[in-house]
């Protein structure tokens, strides 16, 4: 059989590689977009959002994407250290933060070409987000990549034991920690919920509640730039924050209540220092962090203390492992009524 023709259509061709990491999905723009003008990674960010937001909803939303579906766009980047930069996309915005993405840029970085002298037995790939530059290792033997981990931007505990008004549920005490991108922390049994065996809709439920309880009474800021002081979602945990050789579950709700296949490579960090600002963890003691939707496991430990402004911080390092599942071309036809995407609720 031939090789498939594109069919008729008006405008630019998306052409996108497809990876998942831990279950995540994670849609990579390799063709198609406008120059993205900006003379740094966030400000890029803000054109997009501005300008090009349309083109986000055409990959992200359905019939092309799904509800939960992420998206990055690979852009240059100012810093001459850095072999990329990246802008993150969900179903309701762009994050300033993705692990998941992290390590499954890793692998395509190098299997793309983006690193031009890959070496054994890892390969370094420098990956500036918007939150700042993280450094990936990717596993690499007889030209195949494998298993990534990398360095995370300072992460740090915001805030421990803030009481909110949940509705329907009361008060509920909670923790923001930062790991690239802002999070709160609760027990979801807390709300009488099992991580791994509850229904997902409840999960989602309660921590929606939380996140919308949290922006209420909490004021977040950040030392390196407002555009990184929001909320991203609620993480619901199994309250195992004490170190274990054993696995630690927990669900992220993020964006518009978009749940996270993945462990959460940036909740992970978060995590991580959040726990070792309580004194529950030490450095270099690794933990095991498994996805209560999937099962999927990274692992996440505190590398090196530093500092962010005037918090106390810490570098995380989280390894997992990302997989291809696909390429595609994108198009649309003016006609199309639903060209432009769609979601539903």
């Amino acid at each position: 059989m031939e090789s498939l023709k594109l069919p008729p259509h008006d405008g630019s061709v998306i052409s996108v590689v497809d990876m998942h990491t831990g279950g995540e999905p994670l849609r990579i723009v390799v063709s198609g977009f406008p120059d993205i003008i900006g003379g740094s990674v966030l400000a890029k960010r803000r054109y997009v959002r501005e300008k090009l937001d349309h083109l986000r909803q055409l990959l992200i939303f359905e019939p092309r994407g799904h509800y939960d579906m992420y998206g990055a766009l690979v852009v240059k980047s100012e810093l001459n250290e850095a072999h990329l930069g990246v802008l993150f996309m969900h179903n309701e915005g762009y994050s300033t933060m993705c692990g998941h993405a992290v390590i499954a840029l890793g692998r395509f970085a190098v299997d793309y070409g983006l690193v031009t002298a890959p070496q054994s037995p890892e390969t370094q790939v420098n990956i500036h987000c918007p939150c700042g530059l993280v450094k990936a290792f990717v596993e690499y033997s007889n030209q195949n990549t494998g298993k990534v981990r990398f360095h995370s931007v300072p992460a740090f505990s915001f805030a421990t034991d803030i009481t909110v008004d949940v509705p329907g549920h009361g008060e509920v005490i909670v923790d923001i920690s930062y790991g690239g991108a802002f999070y709160a922390f609760v027990s979801a049994e807390k709300f009488g919920l099992d991580i791994s065996h509850s229904r997902t809709r409840d999960l989602v439920d309660a921590a929606t509640a939380v996140t919308n309880a949290v922006k209420r009474k909490v004021k977040l800021h950040h030392p390196s730039s407002p555009d990184l002081a929001f909320l991203y979602g609620t993480i619901l945990t199994d309250g195992k924050d004490a170190f274990s050789d054993e696995p630690t579950a927990n669900v992220c709700v993020f964006a518009d209540a978009q749940v996270d296949r993945s462990p959460t490579g940036s909740g992970v960090t978060a995590r991580i220092a959040l726990q070792y600002h309580k004194g529950l963890i030490q450095l270099n003691q690794t933990r095991t962090f498994q996805s209560g939707a999937t099962g999927s496991l990274f692992t996440g430990k505190a590398v090196q203390e530093t500092e962010c402004g005037d918090f106390k911080a810490v570098t995380v390092e989280v390894a997992g492992h990302a997989h291809y599942t696909g390429t595609a071309s994108f198009v649309l036809e003016n006609d199309d009524d639903l060209k432009n995407g769609f979601l539903l609720k």
